[in-house]
Parts: C-alpha cells; structure tokens; sequence
C-alpha cells in the first residue's frame, strides 16, 4: 500500500519548473523545506542555500563533503543521488572536496569486494575522490581515546545488558526508558571493564558501552544509545587487532570532525540523530566542527533499495547476482547498458528535498533513452525471426547497402549492410490477415525494408501445425535505398537481416523485476510474494547484422525499431549475449494489468515542435 505521506512525481523531468530546468532541483528555502516542500528561491536547493549563506558569512571557506557507504554489498539507485549530490555540491565551489569514506564497523557483513565493487560504481557514475580515500578503521585508535574520555567524564558506561534487554528498556515514543541496572558503575570500574573488552576477554554479546544522556529523552536515539559491541570476527583491513568496533552513530561525526568535513549530509532518517550527532561533538575536543544535513532519499516505483533486502534475493538465488540487470545496483544499470550520464541526469531533475516522494520507474528510463538516443550507434537485428525469400532477387548475388548509423549526429556517418535473397524479419511484422490499421506486411502488400528495397509478400508458406515459416517476396530493384522514383508510397517500414550474414545471439528482455509498486520486504509474503515471474525473457534465436559482432562486453547501440540494446560480459567470439536496456516506446501500461514494466516514456514532456512531422511520420512507419 502506497506510504500515504509520500508525494509521487511522475514527471520524467522531476518537480522542476522550467525556469529551474537547468538546475534540477526543486527550489526551496532551508526554512521552508522541511514539512511544506519549500518556496522559491533562488534556484538553489536547501542544502546549496545553506552551504553558499556559510560561504558568504565566513563561516567555512570552502566545502569538503563525504560520502560514506558501508562495505557490506553494492551500491543501486538510491546511492547514485547521494554521490551526486555529495560529490556535486563539493565541485562547485573552489578548493573544496569529497571524502569517500568506507563506514567499516561490521567485520561480520564486510568486504574487500565491496570496497572494491563501490570505487568502481562512484569512478563509472563520473565522480573522483582524489587522495582522499578513506576508511573509518583508519580512526580506530582515536575513536577508542574518544570513548574513553567518555568515561572518564561520567558520561559512558559498560553494560552487562544484552540486545534484548537493552531494547526491551528503551521504551516508546510515548513512554520513557528504563535505565539500566549497571547504569551507576564507577568511573574506575568502566575503564577497567572496557579496556578489558578490547583485550577480548569477554565473549560476543556480553558487554557492551553505553552513552549516559537520558532514558527519559524525547528523541528515542538520545537513551543512552550503544556506542561499542563486542565482534570476534576477522576485519577486512585490521585483521584480528581489535574485537570491539564503535557503532555508526559514534563513529559518524567524528570520522566527519577528523576529515574536516564541512557539510555531513545524510539521508532523511538520519534526522532524529542530529542530537546524539551533535552531542558527541560536544563532549570531546575534536580538529573540526561538521554540521549534519538531512535529505530526502530517492525512491523509485518497484523498487527496492535495501541492501538487506537486495541481499536476500541474491543469496535466495531468486536473480543471478548483485549485476543481474533486474537489480537497482548501479552495477546491475552498468550491466543492462543505462549510461552514468543518464543516471547523473535523473538524480538532478528528481531533485533535493526534505520530503518523501516516490518518483516513476519510466522516469529514470526516460533519461536513460534521452542519452542513448544521442549517443548510440544503430543496428539491425531480429529477435523472433521470419525468414523471406526474394524470388525475383538472384541466388548467388550480394550487396551492401548503405545505413545511418545515428541520425542524431551526423558525423556518426554510415555503414554498409550486407543484402541477399533470404532475409530475416520480425515474425510480429506479419500478419495473413491483418486488421485495418496494420501497415506492416501481408499477402500481396508492398513495405520498404530499412535503407533496402520496396518488396511485396506473394505466397506464404506454413508447416504441418499450419504454422508460417516462410514468406515468398518480389522486390522493385528501382527503389534502391528506400524510395520509388515513381513517386508511390508504402505505409510500413521494416527492420531486416541478411540470413547468409546473420549473427547468432542471445537475447535478454527485462521487465519490472517487482509487481508492486512499493515492494515491502517485510509484508505478507515477504519480497518473494512481489516477484515478477516474467521479469526476465529470454529470446535464444535473434539474428543480428554484422556490425554487431564487431562490439564487445558493455557496448550500447539500438536496434532499430525493437529498442536499446548492450552486450552481456556472458558474451563469446561465438555466442553473443544482449540485455535490452530499454524499449524505444512507452511500454508502461503493462504495469496496470499486473505485468510489470520494461519502461516507458508515461508522462514525459511533449514533443519538440520541430520534431513532431517526424516522429508522427516514424510512428506510421512502424505500426
């Protein structure tokens, strides 16, 4: 059931208005973002407002920013806005920077392969931390010297506690805690029992360190939270010298205060932390002073954008890994083709704010489309193959044909296409007895094939279950390239291969990999109650022109007419393997009747008036 305190944005372009389009952000005041949305300012977002008011008052003379995932799986599309933000806000003012920074505090769900996984996924996504990368183990140290001044100011204590207890004491938002019984040990003794923590001389679970601020307080994070646990685990990077490790809260701000980080900014709810955040810093000398901001996170329509829950479909073997290209990992988008630009732009027209929204899978794919449409070379392929046989076209004879590679840039130039007189066409773009507004190929109808020739079907030929498995063609060697010097015209353009020069491949086609729009990992049923059955097909007998054999793992390019195509790592010399990245038209509705989505364009802007004549004309010749 949809969060009813969460706005949904439909809009491909975000809740930008067009005078803010360059910016794409939703321009708010840092006074009225938190519950209202925001009036116009200036153009900049809330968080921009507060760090340039810091800027001109002197406060800070340049922005240093982190970014801080913990090692414990791979980055997807709710991450991409905080690294766009993170590292965007830092590139616009001079002398500043962006810290990453590995939050690595759990060595039972940690790493190398995450450390590793991540930098790739932030360079791929366009962004760079320089020399400053950063892990919190690299503070351990001081962290430990922190918590024991903590002691020695009264202010943290050992627990004998364990997990369920502490949590059973906490009590609720309307009720106050309990505190705990071990709550008045003495300043000695905690030094004592802590240090003898770190010596490992006490089991998992056994104790733990407390903060001593008020089980009475309003905020639930200020009753005496945890700040250490016991872990007996091997570290990622410190192998086996420390068997405690501080919790995120601690660590959080004065890792910040030891970077010089200017701006911590952290996703909305981390906001009932900002006082435990502040009181650390209160309660020790540290090098510097950062202030923490809260942002909305970016939740995207059948989605999910939990680790956990990511985790759990890997390891339940219900997608094929962290890159199945039906996963929001930012390596799985890399994997199924979505260039980073596109994502970049998403992430700016979604916008920054201080309230909830759900924004439209089709939103993102549209970016996705508007870069790839740019930048992508075309090719021709068929994905259900129909043979047809050209009879007039001579047995033995070839030739190339030239074909626009992008009409969108013209210094894409052109390649040749091998012809012949078997071809292969899509099996949809048949029909032996098509209804009226059909114009793609029937018995005795002309249609142009792409930069090619006008032919017309003449004879169908059908197996023993009455199954079409041929078509017999004449072709009109006049209209060489596509046009009739005659001036006649057909109604239907149709994609094509030669079957002498066709390339073999495997094609993957993904819809939604979720029915619901807000997947809820822990409802009836859990996510596997949500999974979509047909998020994956698989098309095992595509036939491809050339061209296509010539690319290599990760190259993007369109397949006219079917949509945009990338190929697999799971690709040979032998046997190519396709993700289709997404569809050239709105495929939407499908998700209305329970289908899920391979995305569309619902609700993007309206057409270029300059481009309308021609997309009208592109959309009669492929009906």
């Amino acid at each position: 059931m949809p969060n009813p305190g969460r706005m949904r944005d439909s809009r491909p372009n975000g809740p930008s208005p067009p005078e803010a389009a360059d910016e794409g952000v939703r321009t708010v005041s840092a006074d009225d973002a938190n519950d209202k949305g925001g009036a116009e300012t200036s153009g900049l977002d809330f968080i921009r407002t507060i760090i340039a008011e810091d800027l001109a008052s002197g406060k800070h003379d340049k922005v240093v920013t982190r970014f801080p995932p913990e090692p414990n799986g791979y980055l997807h599309v709710g991450h991409a806005m905080a690294i766009c933000l993170d590292f965007g806000v830092a590139s616009e003012h001079p002398n500043s920077r962006c810290h990453l920074r590995f939050d690595d505090t759990n060595p039972s769900t940690e790493d190398t392969e995450y450390v590793d996984g991540i930098m790739e996924d932030v360079r791929w996504l366009g962004f760079d931390w320089g020399e400053h990368l950063h892990f919190t183990s690299d503070y351990f140290e001081t962290l430990y010297g922190y918590a024991v001044s903590l002691i020695e100011q009264g202010k943290a204590f050992v627990d004998d506690q364990d997990a369920d207890a502490i949590r059973a004491h906490q009590g609720s938002l309307t009720e106050p805690g309990t505190e705990s019984p071990f709550r008045d040990r003495s300043i000695e003794e905690n030094l004592d029992l802590f240090a003898r923590m770190r010596a490992g001389e006490f089991a998992d679970g056994e104790k733990v360190l407390r903060a001593k601020i008020d089980m009475a307080a309003p905020v639930v994070a200020m009753r005496d939270p945890i700040l250490y646990r016991i872990q007996k685990k091997t570290h990622h990077r410190t192998g086996d010298a420390w068997c405690i490790y501080p919790m995120y809260d601690f660590a959080h701000g004065y890792s910040d205060a030891l970077e010089g980080v200017t701006h911590s900014l952290c996703s909305l709810e981390f906001q009932d932390h900002r006082p435990l955040y502040d009181w650390f810093l209160d309660q020790v000398e540290t090098p510097s002073r950062p202030r923490q901001i809260e942002f909305a996170r970016l939740n995207v329509s059948h989605t999910i954008t939990s680790k956990r829950a990511l985790r759990r479909l890997v390891e339940g073997g219900h997608v094929r890994g962290w890159d199945d290209p039906r996963m929001p990992t930012l390596a799985a988008m890399r994997r199924r083709g979505y260039p980073a630009e596109g994502i970049r732009d998403f992430c700016r027209a979604a916008g920054v704010s201080k309230r909830d929204k759900l924004i439209e899978l089709a939103n993102l794919e549209f970016h996705v489309r508007q870069v790839l449409n740019k930048e992508v070379p075309r090719r021709m392929g068929v994905v259900d193959p129909l043979k047809i046989v050209i009879e007039n076209y001579p047995e033995e004879q070839e030739e190339f044909l030239e074909a626009i590679n992008n009409p969108e840039d013209d210094s894409a130039g052109k390649r040749r296409v091998p012809f012949g007189r078997e071809l292969y066409i899509e099996r949809e773009d048949f029909m032996e007895d098509p209804p009226k507004k059909f114009f793609r190929l029937a018995p005795g109808r002309e249609v142009r094939l792409r930069a090619a020739y006008f032919v017309t079907c003449t004879d169908v030929v059908k197996d023993e279950a009455g199954e079409v498995v041929e078509l017999r063609c004449t072709y009109d060697p006049a209209t060489r390239g596509g046009d009739s010097p005659d001036g006649r015209k057909v109604k239907g353009t149709l994609h094509w291969v030669s079957a002498r020069h066709a390339v073999d491949a495997e094609v993957r086609e993904y819809e939604t990999l979720f029915l619901d729009e807000e997947p809820d990992p822990d409802g009836e049923g859990g996510l596997e109650a949500t999974l979509n059955p047909s998020s994956l097909s698989i098309r095992r007998a595509a036939k491809l022109e050339p061209a296509v054999a010539e690319s290599g793992p990760g190259d993007r390019f369109q397949l006219e007419r079917l949509g945009y195509y990338c190929i697999d790592p799971d690709s040979t010399p032998d046997a190519l393997v396709l993700n289709r990245t997404a569809t050239l038209r709105d495929t939407w509705a499908k998700v209305a009747k329970g289908g899920g989505a391979g995305g569309g364009k619902q609700g993007g802007p309206p057409p270029n008036p300059s481009k309308k004549n021609r997309q009208k004309k592109q959309k009669k010749e492929d009906a």
